[in-house]
């Protein structure tokens, strides 16, 4: 697994570059990798945090007419928990890898499952692509330039300490230092059985 962090940095870095190709929320996703593998699910998932960024930033148009905003706040809901199981599906492919390591006597639990920090990495790229953008912009200040610069600077030592770290946290799985152990996130709100505003208006 040395190498499994620097293939999501490579993915996710291609994912953000090929969503702005085309710069558009409705371009379709055209992965490069077969369908059912890890890498597609890495690639998805950075897709759908790029495309959402997008939304968000749309959402925020101060002209934007109400039904319209609506229709982009379902539509970020329904990406969120897309993007929920996504990653539940890429720590199952952790579970698998390393749920039978036998942890060492001293083995210590983590506070997030492994996907869920790969989660935050994909996020980190999208916000590298967008900070990058702003510094090279030639509409602003010196000291915008300067600001956005030295937030870029701070993002790109974030994606060094997290690549780091989730390297870390991988090879400790992996010599049984640290205990496998995912906890799926349960979320009721989407649910029509468990949210009390949507069963309690069936029938």
């Amino acid at each position: 697994m040395n190498n499994f962090v620097e293939t999501c940095n490579r993915i996710f870095h291609s994912a953000v570059a090929d969503y702005h190709k085309t710069d558009h929320v409705d371009a379709p996703m055209i992965c490069p990798f077969r369908e059912g593998s890890i890498e597609f699910d890495l690639y998805h998932k950075t897709w759908i945090d790029t495309v959402q960024w997008h939304l968000e930033d749309i959402i925020r148009d101060p002209q934007i007419a109400p039904l319209e905003a609506l229709a982009i706040k379902r539509r970020i809901d329904h990406s969120n928990q897309e993007r929920t199981d996504l990653v539940e599906r890429i720590d199952s492919y952790f579970w698998e890898k390393y749920h039978t390591v036998t942890p060492q006597p001293e083995a210590r639990i983590n506070t997030e499952s492994p996907a869920w920090a790969i989660d935050r990495l994909s996020i980190l790229h999208v916000k590298l692509w967008h900070m990058q953008e702003q510094v090279e912009r030639t509409d602003v200040s010196a000291e915008q330039h300067d600001k956005c610069a030295a937030k870029l600077a701070i993002l790109q030592e974030q994606m060094g300490d997290m690549t780091t770290s989730i390297r870390q946290l991988l090879e400790d799985y992996e010599s049984g230092k640290r205990i496998m152990k995912v906890y799926r996130q349960m979320k009721m709100y989407n649910d029509p059985t468990l949210n009390p505003v949507l069963y309690k208006t069936k029938g």
